[in-house]
């Protein structure tokens, strides 16, 4: 078993250790130690870090398994590893917004099923393998999130539609609509913190940057500390002056523009003439959306919207004007809006919003294919496409074309409606092949038949796949340049 060690900068931080494949001395072995620096490698005793998923301004994130549960459970571990020289000013600074990030996971992540919930946090004091004195360092758990974050999913996929952007916006803003009514306000909305789980439910991460709000609405709230990501952030933060709400609000905006645009807030924005001009990116918007974005992108905070619930209930507007003036299908509920993991919320949403759902038939509103998706339907249809039209065809000639062509045509709308997905469409290419090798036992078809088919369905498939590959980057590069 390979157990990766935490210290910053271990030459070696690759440990393995073959006698913690035996499950009864891994669950009962009281430490390891790194070979390379002699750090401790089972953190306070429980948690066994495997792998490096990233490192940021405070920290670093490692994957890591809880052997103190019975499936030795993956979760999270983040070391606080500030970067660079810090003075002790700044150094307190970082080390309190690590801490703060563990107090707002156990307080919030227990309540809402869309913020990790917090497992641990405890310091570990060792001695420097060279001066001998004593190094502390910090680490908290949590829940980890198996999916993919935003920034990652636009890489992969391309920019978002409209209607995938409504509902991160929905969705994040029922979030937020949460914390503000705790008092607390994130600070570092963007894609990288909004991860998508395999199950496409939505979460909001890193919360080192939270600020606890305790002023009242008569008196000024307290400086912001300059913690903020460029672009995303608003004027106000940017300045270190007081946050509010709209602050989340304003980079929930920009991360929306970012996810339908493909390109960073800067390139969006004309400081020039100190305005957005973002609509000149974007193939198509509703007035509706445009018009909610554009007032959460003003400058001043006073004049965004002030609360989340606000931008729900114009979001909810938005929506009901748009269907009652078009012909598009009217836009679902999620099956499963956010609740809270043991209280309701102080302040529910109104059961009226209305956000995009992924089983609507309207072909608007039809969740997209990704990259790989398209890819697999490619390739499934080419081998399908071959092998039927070239079977059916040694049996009944011109018709058997015909007929091939028209299950082709319905497996291909079948598809595209998402009645059939991968899993659907490698079931039925493995039926397909076995199909073939029961006719070549019964003898309905020779081993060159056979041979001939399975060939030609792999020579489409590839084929096509390759095609549609080249198309898709064409159509990137397009919308990156238009």
């Amino acid at each position: 078993m390979e157990i990766l060690c935490t210290r910053p900068g271990c030459s070696h931080p690759q440990n393995n250790f073959s006698d913690l494949d035996d499950p009864s001395k891994l669950k009962t072995v009281q430490q390891k130690y790194c070979t390379s620096c002699g750090m401790p490698l089972i953190l306070t005793g429980r948690y066994l870090p495997s792998k490096l998923l990233g490192k940021g301004g405070f920290g670093a994130a490692f994957l890591a398994q809880d052997r103190f549960t019975p499936t030795m459970r993956l979760c999270v571990v983040k070391q606080f590893q500030p970067e660079g020289n810090l003075n002790a000013q700044a150094l307190a600074i970082a080390q309190e917004l690590f801490e703060r990030e563990a107090v707002i996971l156990e307080d919030l992540g227990s309540k809402h099923p869309q913020i990790p919930q917090l497992y641990a946090f405890f310091p570990l004091v060792i001695p420097n393998p060279i001066t001998q004195e004593e190094e502390q360092f910090f680490y908290l758990v949590q829940e980890l999130i198996d999916g993919e974050d935003l920034e990652t999913e636009l890489k992969r996929k391309g920019i978002f539609l409209e209607n995938e952007v409504i509902e991160v916006l929905h969705e994040i803003l029922l979030v937020l609509q949460f914390i503000h009514d705790n008092n607390c306000i994130h600070r570092d909305i963007k894609p990288s913190n909004i991860m998508r789980d395999k199950q496409g439910r939505l979460y909001l991460l890193d919360f080192g940057a939270v600020k606890q709000v305790t002023a009242t609405a008569g008196n000024p709230q307290k400086r912001s500390t300059g913690i903020y990501s460029m672009g995303f952030a608003p004027p106000e933060q940017m300045q270190g002056s007081a946050v509010y709400p709209a602050t989340d609000l304003y980079a929930l905006a920009t991360t929306c523009l970012n996810l339908l645009t493909g390109k960073s807030p800067e390139e969006l924005y004309d400081s020039y003439n100190n305005r957005w001009n973002w609509q000149a990116h974007v193939n198509q918007v509703s007035d509706g959306l445009a018009n909610i974005l554009d007032r959460l992108l003003l400058s001043s905070p006073s004049e965004r919207y002030q609360s989340a619930s606000e931008v729900l209930q114009a979001l909810h507007s938005s929506q009901s004007q748009g269907a009652s003036s078009s012909t598009k299908t009217s836009i679902q509920p999620p099956s499963n809006p956010p609740v809270s993991k043991t209280t309701p919320l102080s302040s529910p949403p109104p059961q009226a919003i209305n956000i995009p759902s992924h089983s609507s038939s309207s072909p608007s509103q039809r969740k997209s294919f990704s990259t790989v998706d398209l890819l697999v339907s490619s390739g499934f249809t080419g081998f399908e496409g071959a092998i039927l039209i070239l079977g059916l065809k040694s049996f009944l000639a011109a018709p058997g074309i015909i007929l091939g062509c028209m299950i082709i045509a319905g497996l291909i709308y079948l598809q595209s409606r998402h009645i059939l997905d991968k899993k659907d469409v490698l079931i039925i290419g493995l039926i397909t092949v076995l199909l073939l090798i029961i006719c070549l036992i019964f003898g309905f078809l020779g081993f060159d038949s056979v041979s001939f088919l399975l060939i030609a369905g792999l020579v489409a498939a590839a084929g096509l796949v390759a095609i549609t590959s080249l198309f898709k980057l064409i159509y990137q590069l397009l919308s990156r340049v238009l």
